[in-house]
């Protein structure tokens, strides 16, 4: 089982995440694009970060909104180390 992470290792490594926050033990972005097509654009790049990873995030769309949210199912549905990684990443596609 990984181990979850501390909240005081998240709200420090939260800081450097801006578009990030975190509550009930997950961390969560909301991301406005201008249309449907570009949502849909990112959500496909982003599934191939996704799998390569072998970690995956709850994901809502709403035509030009995407919610994402992530933990670690392997740590009890807390976050790890893996959420944060994932949310670096995700930020990259953004």
């Amino acid at each position: 089982m990984i181990k979850p992470m501390e909240e005081n290792e998240i709200q420090s490594q939260i800081k450097d995440l801006p578009t990030w926050s975190w509550a009930d033990d997950k961390l969560h972005k909301s991301i406005a694009f201008t249309d449907f097509r570009e949502a849909m654009s990112f959500l496909i790049k982003l599934s191939f970060e996704i799998e390569q990873r072998d970690h995956h995030p709850e994901i809502y769309n709403s035509y030009n909104q995407v919610k994402i949210s992530t933990a670690t199912h392997d740590a009890g549905g807390k976050v790890t180390a893996r959420d944060f990684e994932l949310a670096r990443a995700i930020d990259k596609l953004s």
